[in-house]
């Protein structure tokens, strides 16, 4: 009897749990809530700020911080016209520039962004930040961070003991989030997504930076000037990335929905 009452009990909680995708619209189930994330998300973004180098110039930080304002812009103007602006209270957008080599850029749950100033001379302009901006972004926004901790969690910890891990945080909990966001046990190091999670973001941002005014057009270029820089990437089968060929050519196949938005602006 007991045992039937827990299995009624944890498929309520699992029914209860399941979230929508925006845009896709695809189903997901999430047990830890937005407030844990973004608790666990913004004390990390500020030990990674204190721990590395603002880049000094002006000019390319202030186009990164642009392009993030209006890819927030418009993120928010989409969730209030589908009314689902509850999806993101609580985000706290930040968009900062980086000193660091690295091709790179990643956002944590909240609408936390750091770009690497290494990525800026594949991206060229605004538009190809805002092909990297909006990916980033669309992490978030799909809650992607907390859809992997979940997965993680109930796997290595059981549901039971879900609740009791968040609220002691030990220490094997703040490594699963790090994980689950997408960086490593050093922050900023960045832990691929699923190849799922990848293309979801892909699609969500490219209607966002369509509606924020972006070229749409422009994101399998900047894909293909990524193919052309990392000669000797892993074969698809071996990664959890798309390929870059399959990426680009599912960025044409969304293509017609994002110029949709973007000639609306």
């Amino acid at each position: 009897m007991k045992k039937s009452l827990k299995s009624v009990f944890l498929l309520a909680l699992m029914v209860f749990a399941c979230n929508k995708v925006p845009v896709t619209g695809r189903n997901q189930v999430i047990l830890i809530s937005d407030d844990e994330m973004h608790a666990m998300s913004f004390q990390s973004y500020d030990e990674f700020l204190k721990e590395n180098k603002l880049s000094d110039d002006q000019q390319k930080t202030q186009m990164v911080k642009t392009v993030g304002a209006n890819i927030q812009k418009a993120v928010e103007q989409y969730m209030a016209e589908h009314n689902l602006s509850k999806q993101i209270e609580g985000f706290e957008w930040e968009f900062n520039l980086v000193e660091d080599e690295q091709v790179n850029a990643w956002c944590m749950p909240g609408g936390k962004v750091v770009f690497y100033t290494g990525i800026l001379p594949v991206c060229q302009d605004e538009a190809g930040i805002a092909v990297v901006m909006g990916h980033e972004v669309a992490h978030a926004i799909a809650r992607h961070g907390a859809e992997r901790m979940t997965t993680q969690m109930t796997t290595q910890l059981g549901l039971t003991a879900l609740s009791v891990a968040l609220s002691e945080k030990p220490e094997q909990t703040q490594n699963m989030f790090m994980a689950a966001a997408g960086v490593g046990a050093q922050v900023g190091v960045l832990l691929p997504f699923s190849r799922k999670n990848e293309s979801e973001a892909d699609r969500l941002g490219l209607i966002f930076m369509a509606m924020a005014g972006y070229d749409p057009e422009e994101a399998p270029e900047f894909w293909q000037r990524m193919s052309s820089g990392s000669q000797g990437a892993p074969p698809e089968f071996m990664s959890t990335h798309p390929s870059h060929d399959t990426r680009i050519a599912d960025l044409k196949k969304w293509m017609p929905e994002a110029l949709t938005y973007y000639k609306q602006k």
